[in-house]
């Protein structure tokens, strides 16, 4: 006899594809999610994805296994985080060789139009949830340059948590580098703040005027031409991804 093919009920929308674990988290407590017909607001209702029929305000979900993509791209300046800007600027999937710009892929967090670097892409809600989420604390490090040379008490500032209009920032690890042009300092950050770094550093009076990602946890950005995209390894997807059991969902 077949084992049936059970799941939570967020997993399997996430698992769809159709969005992000947020906002379908929000669509089963709003009363838009369907099973079989009846209104479910219970995030961890059992489903089995081979018999049950679930929609989301209104709309069929397709709940067949999807083959899920974890891709890095080095973003270049000028280029937007997002799937589709309304204005007609040029977005990351923009950049993706045609084979990745159809399969739902998704920014996992955001590196700002005018910063270049380390952006990871994906279809996999669960992977994003992992990396995006405040209480795992996922490091980023980043490339900065700055006109000028910081005072040890200004980097002992940025060290111990500076005052930003949305409040303090976490402390950060701040040290500065030479052979990297044209960069003179690294920043590692557990936040992820609208252009926090920027912020940071404008707070002591100085324009970061160049800023490079170069790793996300245990991701490198390592020699990944600008522009270019790669397929993470099995060891990177391990290394950024959670299982979510015993995860309040």
């Amino acid at each position: 006899m077949k084992k049936a093919s059970s799941n939570t009920l967020l997993k399997t929308l996430t698992a769809a594809g159709i969005g992000s674990r947020r906002r379908m988290a929000d669509a089963i407590m709003k009363g838009l999610v369907e099973v079989n017909g009846r209104i479910v607001s219970d995030l961890r209702h059992a489903v089995d994805i081979d018999k049950d029929r679930v929609t989301v305000d209104g709309h069929i979900v397709d709940m067949k296994p999807k083959q899920f993509v974890y891709l890095m791209l080095n973003k270049p300046v000028g280029v937007l985080s997002t799937v589709h800007d309304e204005h007609g600027r040029e977005t990351v999937i923009d950049t993706l060789p045609p084979k990745y710009r159809d399969i739902g892929l998704h920014p996992v967090g955001r590196l700002d139009k005018d910063s270049a670097g380390l952006l990871l892409l994906t279809n996999d809600g669960d992977f994003t949830y992992r990396l995006t989420h405040p209480k795992f604390e996922e490091e980023k490090e980043y490339l900065v340059r700055i006109d000028g040379r910081l005072k040890p008490q200004e980097i002992l500032r940025l060290q111990k948590g500076i005052e930003l209009e949305d409040g303090v920032a976490q402390g950060a690890i701040v040290r500065s580098v030479s052979g990297i042009l044209p960069f003179n300092y690294s920043v590692t950050l557990h936040e992820g703040r609208k252009r926090q770094v920027r912020r940071m550093f404008a707070a002591l009076g100085y324009r970061v005027t160049a800023l490079r990602r170069v790793r996300e946890g245990d991701v490198m950005l390592g020699d990944l031409a600008e522009g270019g995209v790669r397929e993470l390894s099995a060891g990177e997807i391990a290394s950024s991804k959670y299982v979510l059991s015993g995860v309040e969902e």
